[in-house]
């Protein structure tokens, strides 16, 4: 399915192992990998005030 695209906005794309029917030791380095690529996302977006 193809997304729409708007000029000027950033997109990410990211490239995760499927965790559907693993577990939780499989689950848990996906969820850390989230948890940095979200915090690094947020940090790159700067303060909002």
């Amino acid at each position: 399915m193809r997304r729409p695209v708007f000029p000027g906005k950033r997109y990410e794309d990211w490239n995760l192992e499927d965790p559907a029917g693993k577990g939780v030791e499989a689950v848990r380095p996906i969820g850390d990998e989230i948890r940095t690529r979200v915090e690094k996302l947020l940090t790159g977006l700067g303060p909002t005030a």
